[in-house]
């Protein structure tokens, strides 16, 4: 009897607390008038003004200064962008619920429930937004793999970046995909980024030849950062051989002009020492090397 009583009175407190909580919302918007919600109107269109104009700032500035800086600089709009965003947000609370304790108190609870039903999805991603400023696994200017995209991290928003893929397409990828997907970046910050170029001949070929080849394209490409490592990996397969080499462009941007231009250098040299090609490719046996 005693629990069952203990019971009957917590349900009838629940019961008064969300009707005082509907109570003191009632009343707040009772509050909202035409005034107030064109003042709103005005807030948000300046926030996205600002922060439109802001974006077009930093990345016109960061294309004009030195390429080692482009990155550095870009890397601050995500906190610009934030920081206009949560001071629109705080002006119209303040505007609409005068942020006393009491306001805040009774729309708290109505909030907490409409995101958590309505908006999981988009408070998700707005949390790991949040986090990914700080984590950092993705930056501005980054190239990253998320799934099945890849390309270079040219927004960072609230909700989600934009990927801009070798083809020129813009790719939107919420935030919260990085609570249950793995994400590959490529250069994390730095302006050079690991390249990777395949190079596939017969299995009669001279591999310390080839090798020479492949050191000597790469050193004296114009797109090669001649201080960092460049390293040749061979591997036997079923159709032939394999050889990877691997270097950094000094930008990354040159990603794939970089590997055009190895690959017809290469090629070149190739056909001069009449290096011959697998017969036949196997496709599934072409595993990749990790080293």
């Amino acid at each position: 009897m005693w629990q069952l009583a203990q019971t009957d009175e917590n349900n009838k407190s629940a019961g008064e607390a969300a009707g005082e909580t509907a109570r003191q919302a009632g009343q707040i918007l009772s509050q909202i008038t035409t005034w107030k919600i064109a003042q709103a109107l005005i807030i948000v269109a300046v926030a996205f003004v600002v922060i439109k104009s802001l974006d077009w700032i930093v990345i016109r500035t960061s294309e004009r200064v030195a390429k080692e800086w482009r990155l550095r600089i870009k890397q601050f709009l995500p906190f610009i962008r934030t920081l206009v965003m949560t001071t629109a947000v705080v002006t119209l609370m303040n505007l609409f619920l005068n942020l006393s304790r009491d306001n805040v108190l009774a729309v708290t609870g109505t909030i907490a429930v409409a995101l958590g039903f309505a908006f999981k999805d988009y408070a998700s991603s707005i949390i790991a937004g949040l986090i990914g400023l700080f984590e950092a696994p993705y930056r501005v200017g980054d190239r990253i793999r998320i799934a099945d995209h890849y390309g270079e991290v040219v927004s960072y928003g609230l909700r989600a970046i934009r990927l801009k893929t070798p083809t020129d397409n813009v790719v939107t990828v919420p935030h919260n995909h990085i609570w249950t997907s793995t994400v590959s970046n490529a250069n994390m910050g730095a302006l050079e980024a690991q390249v990777v170029t395949e190079f596939y001949l017969a299995h009669d070929v001279d591999a310390q030849r080839v090798k020479q080849i492949l050191l000597r394209v790469a050193y004296t490409s114009k797109y090669t950062h001649l201080t960092l490592p460049v390293v040749v990996i061979m591997q036997e397969k079923s159709w032939g051989s394999l050889f990877k080499l691997k270097s950094y462009p000094l930008d990354a941007r040159d990603e794939f002009l970089y590997m055009t231009d190895l690959t017809t250098r290469a090629k070149r040299m190739f056909a001069k020492h009449q290096f011959a090609y697998p017969r036949w490719f196997d496709a599934n046996s072409n595993t990749s090397i990790d080293e």
